[in-house]
C-alpha cells in the first residue's frame, strides 16, 4: 500500500467513521465502533478496496492516531472529531495550565467575539504543544496559534478530556481564556 492509497483510505475512514456512516449503510454502536467485516463489505460499494491488512496499516501508521481497533481487531472507530452523536466514554482529566489551538486569520474576529466553539463536532480540539497546533492551523492556511488558559478554565468549572490519541477536548473556550 503506497502513501497515496493510505491517505485515500484514511480520508474515507474519517468520513464514514466520524461524520457519515449511513453513506455506506454502516452501523456504529453508541460508542462509535464499527464492525470491521461490515466496514470492509460496505466499502466495496464505494469502490474503496479494504481488507484487514489495509485497515491495520492505516491505523498503525497514522501520525495522529485518528483510528483505533478494539483488542481483537473486530471493531474500529475514530478516536475523536465526530460530528455524529456518539459516546467516547472519556474520563474528565486535569489539563496542563496552557493548551494551544491552531487557526487562521479569517477566524480570529469570530473567536475574539464568541471564543472557540465546537461547531459541528462534539468538542473543541486543543493541542498540548505549539508544534501540533501549527500543523493543525496550517491545514487551512498560514497558522495563528492561540494560547488557552486551560488550568484556569478547569478551576472555574470547565471540563477537559484527553482522547486516546492525545487531543485535548472541551465543550467550548470562552474568549476571556484565550491569548491572541
Amino acid at each position: 500500500m503506497n502513501e497515496k492509497e493510505i491517505k485515500r483510505v484514511s480520508k474515507f475512514l474519517s468520513f464514514v467513521l466520524r461524520h457519515s456512516p449511513e453513506t455506506i449503510n454502516l452501523k456504529l454502536d453508541e460508542n462509535g465502533w464499527a464492525n470491521v467485516d461490515e466496514l470492509i463489505l460496505q466499502s466495496k460499494n464505494q469502490e474503496v478496496k479494504l481488507d484487514l491488512d489495509a485497515l491495520t496499516i492505516v491505523v498503525e501508521t497514522n501520525d495522529k492516531k485518528r483510528f483505533a481497533f478494539n483488542e481483537d481487531k473486530t471493531k474500529i472507530r475514530a478516536s475523536q472529531g465526530h460530528s455524529i452523536d456518539i459516546e467516547l466514554n472519556l474520563n474528565e482529566i486535569e489539563p496542563p495550565d496552557y493548551l494551544y489551538h491552531g487557526t487562521v486569520a479569517a477566524s480570529i474576529d469570530s473567536i475574539k467575539e464568541i471564543g472557540l466553539q465546537k461547531m459541528s463536532r462534539q468538542h473543541v480540539h486543543l493541542s498540548k504543544d505549539k508544534e501540533t497546533a501549527i500543523k493543525v492551523g496550517g491545514r487551512r492556511g498560514k497558522p495563528i496559534i492561540l494560547i488557552v488558559a486551560a488550568g484556569r478554565m478547569q478551576q472555574e468549572g470547565f471540563k477537559f478530556y484527553l482522547s486516546e490519541n492525545g487531543v485535548w477536548l472541551t465543550n467550548e473556550v470562552p474568549a476571556k481564556y484565550i491569548q491572541f
